[in-house]
């Protein structure tokens, strides 16, 4: 997914966060006007006045039923809400007294809001918007009367003491929802920034496999070579017994590497076909762990398999295995920097997800080496890419690994959500 700025969160947000102000509106309109009417004894039109907030309230139910919707917020229908919403505000300020209402200035909390989630054109809309608004009540509005409280001479007149509560509103307004847009804008920095990290990695990883093709297509004519080649030797040094051991040995290898070729071929036409092995934890678990003690017979593998889990049947994915395999390897390398071949793997349960745990008795993760870039390695023999293909595979399926220093090495937990990979 190629990286592109941006300089605005979205319709969406904006129009969650309108919801919420919408809310607020309501409520403190309604205590404002029945304070007024009743406390202060102000002859305002008190039922015009409930009718324009109850046709508000009407309006954030149908916005809150639309919010749960799963189609997409337009630009154009947030701006339908802010419309809606200064209409509403324009419609109350006209009873009480227009653009001498100390509430005037609530039309600039809309703009203050779309200035931080919508596009330049959106913000312009909504700006005229309140404009066409505040002149329409500079000429035409209901007069508010405004009486001095003259048995205090050091009082604020009524005009004054709304704008000191306007002030607390609008500063209050402001500062906690343009706060809760700008960390949904932190919130989608950070993902763009995991996808283009994730990215890069899936990159390299590419490169890293498009060479390993490459080479296991070359290696298979001179492995095809030395195959056809060592039961000629065999049979010209029949009688040398030492080389004939040696020869033996060479055949092995030699077809050994033709089998892992074999099973790099079909692990790439299982994650084309992108059909799921089905096998239960158990079986899988031992087909892993017969696999590791072949390519590491000197590893001393204890294995932990609850019983709560081991009857689970899995849609294997192809990358699953090697994810696992890796990290095993990994261990074992990791335990021989201490002279051990100690290698632990507990397979658990945590609620929904699968735990496949693999712990080591080795020196640990470096913790200044958290940032190391795909292919580095403080194995001196190590290519660096165990980790990072097994970060792949759980990214892949929903899950996630994590890594951490235990008390006698290092633990490295593979978690994936049994919704995604168990049969259902």
């Amino acid at each position: 997914m190629p990286h592109r700025s941006t300089t605005y969160i979205g319709p969406f947000a904006l129009a969650r966060t309108l919801a919420w102000l919408r809310l607020c509106a309501i409520a403190g309109q309604s205590v404002a006007v029945l304070v007024c009417a009743w406390w202060m004894q102000l002859q305002i039109p008190l039922l015009p006045l409930l009718v324009g907030i109850g046709l508000l309230a009407v309006f954030s139910v149908f916005a809150a039923w639309r919010l749960r919707q799963p189609w997409p917020v337009h630009e154009w229908e947030t701006i339908g809400h802010i419309a809606t919403d200064t209409l509403v505000l324009g419609y109350l300020l006209y009873f009480t007294g227009g653009a001498s209402n100390p509430f005037i200035t609530l039309l600039l909390v809309p703009i203050a809001l779309s200035a931080a989630a919508l596009s330049a054109r959106a913000i312009l809309a909504v700006a005229a918007l309140a404009g066409v608004a505040y002149v329409i009540l500079l000429y035409w509005n209901v007069p508010l009367p405004m009486p001095m409280h003259e048995d205090s001479p050091n009082r604020f007149s009524l005009h004054v003491a709304g704008m000191g509560v306007n002030f607390v509103i609008s500063a209050v307004l402001l500062g906690f929802f343009i706060s809760r847009l700008a960390r949904v804008l932190r919130l989608q920095q950070l993902e763009v920034q995991r996808v283009r990290e994730r990215a890069l990695r899936d990159e390299g990883i590419l490169a890293i496999a498009t060479q390993a093709a490459g080479a296991a297509h070359e290696l298979n004519t001179p492995l095809s070579t030395m195959r056809t080649l060592l039961p000629e030797l065999r049979r010209e040094h029949a009688g040398d017994t030492s080389l004939a051991e040696d020869l033996e040995l060479l055949a092995g290898q030699v077809d050994r590497c033709r089998t892992i070729l074999r099973e790099m071929v079909a692990f790439g036409k299982a994650q084309l076909s992108q059909e799921p092995e089905r096998l239960s934890v158990a079986s899988f678990i031992h087909g892993c762990q017969e696999r590791f003690q072949l390519l590491r017979p000197e590893a001393e593998l204890s294995l932990t398999l609850d019983d709560d889990i081991a009857q689970t049947v899995l849609r294997t994915p192809p990358g699953l295995r090697h994810a696992l395999l890796n990290l095993l390897n990994n261990a074992a390398d990791a335990s021989a920097v201490r002279h051990s071949h100690a290698v632990a793997l507990r397979i658990s349960r945590d609620n929904g997800w699968l735990q496949l745990s693999v712990c080591d008795r080795g020196p640990g993760f470096d913790v200044h080496d958290a940032s190391a870039p795909l292919g580095y390695s403080q194995k001196q023999t190590g290519l660096g890419i165990g980790l990072a293909l097994a970060e792949a595979t759980a990214e892949r399926l929903n899950g996630e690994l994590i890594a951490r220093n235990a008390e006698h090495g290092a633990e490295v937990c593979l978690r994936l959500p049994l919704a995604v990979i168990a049969e259902k």
